[in-house]
C-alpha cells in the first residue's frame, strides 16, 4: 500500500490531503462531540429542576387547599411529632405517621408518579425539613416481604431520612439544589430539589432523583452517533477527493506514456496536441516540442 502511494502521485496528494482534512476536522469533532454530550447533560439537569420546583408548587397547593378547606389545619401540616408505626419489626429504619400522611398518601402519591414517565427520574417525592417522607412513590411502596434487606430499598416510605443529602435538601432554600451521591447500588445520581413553602412558611422540599447512568447511556449513544457521522463524512469527502484528483492527474499519466515513447524514439511522427491551456498544456508543447527535435535528429543521422 505505501509502495503504491508512493509510485502514483494520485494517490500521494490525495493521501496528503484527506490527512490535512483530518488533521482540520479532528479538533472540530471533538467540540461537536462534547458540546452536544454537555448540552444533553445540561437538558436533563434543567427538566429535573422545573420538575422539582413544579413539585413543590404542587405539593404546596395541595396541603395549602386542604388546610383552607379545613381537612388538615396549619399544625397538622407542620407536625413533626412523628409517631413510630408499630407492630412490625422496622430494624435500624423505622417507620413513622404524622397527622396529615394519611391526606398526601391520597392526593399526592398520583402526580409524584406521574413525574416517573420521565425515565431519567428515579424518584419524585415530597419531604419536610427533617428528611420525613410521608408519602414515596408507588414503586417504592411495595409489599412488605420479612427480608429487612429487601424491605428497605422496596417499601421506603414513611421515613425520616437521615443521609447529608435528604438533611441539605430540606434544609435548602435554593430553587434548583443539586446534589451528587451515590446510591446503595453502587451508581451516581443527583438529587435535586426545590423548597416548598406552606402558607408562606418553610415546609421543606420537592426531590428529583436523576440517574446519571442514563445520562452516560444516552451521551454514549450520541458519542456513537456523532462519530458514526462525523468517520462517514471524512470516508466519503476522502473518497471525493481522491476521484477529483485522479480526474485532474490523468492528463499528466497521458502525457507520461507518451513522453515514455517519444524517450525510446516511437511515435515520433504523431503530433502530440495540448487539451488545455494551463501548466499541463504548456508541459505538453514542451515534449512535443522534444518529439520534434529529436525526429529531426535522427532523420539527419539516417541521411
Amino acid at each position: 500500500m505505501i509502495s503504491a502511494v508512493k509510485k502514483k502521485l494520485g494517490l500521494k496528494i490525495s493521501v496528503l490531503l484527506a490527512m490535512v482534512m483530518i488533521i482540520l476536522i479532528l479538533p472540530v469533532a471533538i467540540w461537536i462531540i462534547y458540546s452536544q454530550t454537555k448540552s444533553l447533560e445540561e437538558l436533563t439537569l434543567e427538566e429535573a429542576r422545573l420538575a422539582a420546583s413544579s413539585g413543590s408548587q404542587m405539593y404546596g397547593l395541595i396541603l395549602d387547599n386542604a388546610i383552607e378547606s379545613g381537612l388538615l389545619s396549619t399544625e397538622d401540616v407542620f407536625d413533626v411529632q412523628y409517631q413510630e408505626i408499630m407492630g412490625y419489626n422496622w430494624g435500624s429504619i423505622p417507620k413513622f405517621h404524622t397527622r396529615y400522611d394519611f391526606f398526601t398518601d391520597k392526593a399526592a402519591v398520583v402526580f409524584q408518579d406521574n413525574m416517573l414517565e420521565n425515565s431519567d427520574f428515579m424518584y419524585a417525592i415530597g419531604q419536610d425539613v427533617n428528611g420525613y417522607v410521608p408519602t414515596h412513590n408507588s414503586k417504592y411502596q411495595n409489599l412488605l416481604t420479612g427480608e429487612p434487606g429487601k424491605d428497605k430499598a422496596g417499601n421506603q416510605t414513611k421515613r425520616v431520612f437521615k443521609d447529608e443529602v435528604a438533611q441539605a435538601a430540606g434544609k435548602n432554600k435554593e430553587s434548583g439544589f443539586r446534589q451528587v451521591y451515590t446510591t446503595a447500588q453502587g451508581s451516581t445520581a443527583w438529587d435535586v430539589s426545590a423548597p416548598m413553602y406552606i402558607k408562606g412558611k418553610h415546609w421543606g422540599c420537592f426531590r428529583i432523583g436523576v440517574s446519571v447512568a442514563r445520562i452516560d447511556a444516552k451521551k454514549t449513544s450520541l458519542f456513537i452517533l456523532l462519530a458514526a457521522l462525523l468517520g462517514s463524512f471524512t470516508l466519503i469527502v476522502t473518497i471525493t477527493i481522491f476521484m477529483l484528483v485522479r480526474r485532474a492527474v490523468k492528463p499528466i499519466e497521458a502525457l507520461t506514456a507518451k513522453a515514455r515513447d517519444v524517450s525510446v524514439g516511437k511515435q515520433l511522427d504523431e503530433k502530440i496536441v495540448p487539451e488545455t491551456e494551463d501548466e499541463i498544456g504548456l508541459l505538453t508543447r514542451a515534449v512535443d516540442r522534444l518529439r520534434a527535435s529529436l525526429k529531426a535528429a535522427m532523420e539527419r543521422l539516417g541521411e
